[in-house]
């Protein structure tokens, strides 16, 4: 699935370059002229990162940027503010509302880019390649195998990432929302529930091995793995 943009632009001819130069990318496009809209095209398909113009209709950036830090889904979406603003106040501003970068207007296209293409690494969360071995379970990242008291597990590419997530960060309480920002590789629109549903698919994979209880449900919090 290819990477996705929101950009938040409510002026024509900007919002229409934009879009062509992230297209040309090889990157998705999707629009939004205000917050509304914004918040709408985020209901129906959640972005990789969101380009947000400091001046809209109604509302600004800055105030904008807030919002989407104190909302779960879209908490740890990075933002790159557009603005023709160039002050350094008004920058530190900007970088204060949640803003993970700054660029000011006119820019040119090849660093808009490079800006976003650096932002979507700094992003990208990593799986490391070194295999893990906890309490007789073990996993290796790059055969993409567990198993268990000699036992082959097989797991779906959901349950996989999950169980991964969960072997490097053990005895660590993990809400759905945190979960579903660090586990789901594709920023999909997911209820929190389906969270519940892979882990009961996971401890139902380990349950043959006798590993099923590393999977633990903190009532009120969400989920560790503990031994």
């Amino acid at each position: 699935m290819s990477v996705k943009i929101l950009i938040v632009e409510d002026e024509p001819a900007i919002q229409e370059l934009l879009a062509f130069n992230i297209t040309q990318a090889g990157f998705r496009a999707l629009r939004a002229e205000d917050a509304e809209s914004a918040w709408k095209q985020i209901g129906q398909d959640l972005p990789d990162l969101i380009l947000l113009d400091w001046m809209l209709p109604s509302t600004s950036g800055p105030l904008l940027a807030r919002q989407f830090r104190s909302e779960a889904k879209t908490s740890n979406i990075p933002i790159i503010m557009l603005t023709a603003r160039g002050e350094e106040h008004d920058k530190i501003l900007g970088l204060e509302s949640g803003a993970d970068d700054y660029i000011t207007k006119p820019f040119s296209p090849r660093e808009l880019m490079a800006r976003i293409r650096a932002m979507l690494r700094r992003h990208t969360p990593a799986i490391p390649d070194e295999p893990i071995a906890i309490d007789g379970l073990e996993l290796s990242p790059v055969s993409h195998r567990v198993r268990a008291n000699g036992i082959n597990i097989e797991l779906g590419p959901t349950e996989f990432r999950l169980l991964c997530f969960f072997m490097n960060h053990a005895e660590r309480v993990y809400s759905r929302s945190q979960l579903l920002s660090h586990v789901w590789d594709t920023h999909a629109f997911i209820e929190e529930r389906t969270v519940d549903v892979h882990i009961r698919r996971l401890r139902k994979a380990l349950e043959a091995a006798g590993k099923d209880h590393l999977i633990q449900t903190v009532r009120g919090s969400g989920y560790r793995f503990s031994v």
